[in-house]
């Protein structure tokens, strides 16, 4: 099978370049209403393709990935630079794999850093990897990859692919299983697990299995089968992802150190198509069960804890984009207890790829698709 390698800096500029987007004055609004607010959908670029994590620059301009191995910077007043931002690595657009997150260091006013997280070649195939630069004009420069998942396999499902760091300075990268899902239990694999570094890509010592043989010391948790969305508690600053189910079972977590999460031992999923069971059933001692889960799978991917000002009735709600059911899920939490669910914009955007909370308090959201979208959700007033 024949796999294209695509930098960034590679000769995509031209295709890049058609995909200009329309300035905001002419931007598409929609109007809603939902059980606590008005508000209105307003697409604000167009014409990105398959376009996976948005980061928010000091200034007012936003990075945004595109999965075949583009990162590309959208302005203040939403137009779309039509040239790709050079420097990165090799990127291997394989299945569902390619370039996915980026994250800005929480101390990107002093340092500069940017963290990305895509899928790299190496031996044995491909795997998700984690690397640092610092933006200079339209080109990254100090580059350092700080993680590369090992093993690699040539498998195009199940990367994973998001960072968060925490109030401590740690980044965590969510990994998948890469489609075998026996690995996401072995100690001496990355696959199906959060990672846990220094934001150097050093180990950290408190790691909970850096001193026990036979394992990856890098490792944070076990048993996840794909994680895409991650966000950081408001409140207690713990990390919560959601992760795919196989067929049921899309799940929502808080990780913790140590914990095994169960995939495939148990799970609210079955087998695809046939629906045969999984594992040893939905819950097991020493496993970690689910805050939350879905059946059937909504596909969810991207997710964010509201904290801005414009919707005060949804400040601490958790919205998880959803790729199957094209939906913004709205969760309402009384602690670790998800007590409600309302299911916003269905089937009004698109296949929701990443939903973020901005530093102006609106919602946005990417759409994954081959003419995906960069849209957000403002007040109604």
């Amino acid at each position: 099978m024949h796999v294209p390698y695509r930098a960034v800096a590679s000769a995509v500029t031209f295709l890049a370049a058609l995909a200009v987007a329309a300035p905001a004055s002419i931007a598409k609004e929609r109007s809603f209403t939902s059980e606590k607010h008005g508000f209105r959908l307003v697409t604000l670029v167009e014409g990105l393709e398959n376009p996976w994590s948005i980061a928010f620059l000091p200034d007012g301009r936003m990075l945004v990935t595109e999965r075949p191995g583009r990162l590309r910077i959208v302005s203040k007043d939403f137009r779309l630079d039509p040239n790709p931002v050079a420097g990165l690595p090799p990127i291997v657009e394989a299945g569902q794999g390619g370039l996915f997150d980026v994250v800005l260091h929480p101390g990107f006013a002093e340092n500069g850093w940017i963290y990305i997280s895509y899928n790299g070649p190496g031996s044995g195939g491909w795997a998700t990897e984690l690397l640092r630069a610092r933006l200079e004009g339209n080109r990254l420069t100090d580059t350092q990859v700080l993680f590369r998942m090992q093993p690699k396999s040539r498998k195009g499902q199940h990367f994973g692919g998001r960072i968060v760091f925490d109030r401590k300075g740690f980044v965590y990268l969510t990994l998948g299983d890469r489609g075998d899902k026996e690995r996401a239990q072995q100690f001496d694999d990355h696959a199906g697990s959060v990672i846990r570094l220094h934001d150097d890509g050093r180990v950290p010592d408190d790691n909970p299995f850096v001193n026990r043989a036979g394992t990856r010391p890098e490792k944070f948790t076990l048993g996840d089968r794909n994680m895409q969305g991650a966000a950081l508690h408001p409140q207690t600053g713990e990390l919560w992802t959601h992760e795919h189910g196989p067929q049921g079972g899309d799940e929502v977590n808080v990780m913790r150190a140590g914990r095994n999460y169960g995939w495939p031992v148990i799970t609210y999923g079955v087998n695809y198509g046939i629906g045969t069971k999984i594992g040893e059933g939905t819950a097991k001692p020493g496993i970690e069960p689910p805050l939350h889960y879905w059946v059937p799978s909504i596909a969810p991917s991207g997710m964010t804890f509201y904290t801005g000002d414009r919707f005060p009735k949804w400040r601490g709600n958790l919205f998880v984009g959803s790729l199957k059911f094209q939906l913004l899920a709205r969760l309402e939490l009384e602690g670790e207890k998800i007590v409600k669910e309302e299911r916003l914009i269905q089937g009004e955007l698109g296949r929701i790829r990443d939903v973020r909370t901005g530093p102006d308090g609106y919602i946005y959201l990417l759409t994954d698709a081959s003419d995906g979208v960069l849209a957000r959700i403002e007040p109604a007033n």
